[in-house]
């Protein structure tokens, strides 16, 4: 049996009033499969603060190929016409692209690239499928930042994620200084599930992926982990990344410095893990661009 057979409700969230935080029940590395993994992976730092940064994921040589592959897809006129594509509010310039890794065969190959999908299975315990990928552009002065939030919040409310049995992989591209909303995480705030507020509206996907209003934590929860956890960011050059657990919570400013900053976003599910037919939280589960339902293994 799966977790996705079980349909009770471990991690209720979108409910009316305030509530308490939950302590996570579910493992953070479930270990159990040997897979290639980058030096530098230390799983038990991975459990006790729920990411790795690794300083050179990437060789300078990869990250020229990738820049040009995304700086090509953002500049793309046939391509801006596309759902998957999502466009900032106010500079109308590229905020997103989804299924990155099936509008681009190279990015598909990272996906399958040993140091990468090593790391997942390592994580997660398990063949493991492409939950979510896409591209993140933040230009320089008008760049709009993400509020803190879980991903796994989400996935679990709209998409029928049944535990955080998921990874995410952000791989820098440019340059991630402290000062052009390079991501900030709390250490230690994955073993927490924070309860949201507020009914999930119908197709809130499209406001929620230019500007997330339901679905973020109250600035009491938020005050009470940044106390208790205090509060990391992940800086460094191109080519290094970020590893992180989908319960840990996590945001970044706005860049209103001259400095773009641009990363390849994948996220890893367990197939212990796929998603329920309805979602736990929402009227209807979400465009498959944003939440697969291929849950065919990587191989």
């Amino acid at each position: 049996m799966t977790l996705a057979d079980n349909r009770i409700d471990r991690y209720p969230t979108r409910i009316q009033g305030p509530s308490a935080l939950l302590e996570r029940t579910d493992p953070t590395v479930w270990g159990g499969m040997d897979s290639e993994t980058p030096i530098g992976f230390d799983a038990a730092d991975f459990e006790t603060n729920g990411f790795t940064i690794f300083d050179e994921l990437l060789s300078p040589a990869e990250v020229a190929q990738y820049s040009d592959e995304v700086d090509w897809l953002s500049s793309d006129p046939d391509l801006r016409l596309d759902e998957r594509v999502i466009i900032e509010k106010k500079s109308n310039r590229v905020r997103s692209i989804f299924e990155v890794h099936k509008i681009s065969p190279l990015v598909d190959s990272l996906t399958r690239d040993p140091r990468v999908l090593g790391l997942a299975r390592r994580v997660l315990g398990s063949d493991v499928y492409i939950h979510q990928s896409r591209v993140n552009y933040m230009p320089g002065f008008e760049g709009t930042g993400f509020y803190w939030h879980s991903d796994f919040e989400t996935w679990h409310a709209e998409d029928g994620m049944p535990a955080p049995r998921a990874v995410s992989l952000s791989i820098a591209l440019t340059d991630n200084y402290p000062f052009n909303g390079s991501l900030m995480v709390m250490p230690g705030s994955h073993r927490t599930f924070v309860p949201c507020q507020g009914e999930t509206p119908a197709d809130h996907y499209r406001e929620s992926l230019q500007e997330q209003m339901i679905g973020v934590p109250s600035h009491e929860h938020i005050t009470e982990l940044a106390d208790g956890h205090g509060i990391a960011q992940f800086t460094g050059a191109r080519g290094s990344a970020l590893l992180f657990d989908s319960n840990v919570m996590h945001g970044s400013a706005n860049n209103i410095t001259p400095f773009p900053r641009s990363n390849i976003f994948l996220v890893f599910n367990s197939v212990e893990n796929t998603l329920i037919t309805t979602p736990y939280s929402a009227p209807v589960p979400r465009p498959t661009y944003i939440a697969a339902r291929n849950f065919d293994p990587v191989r």
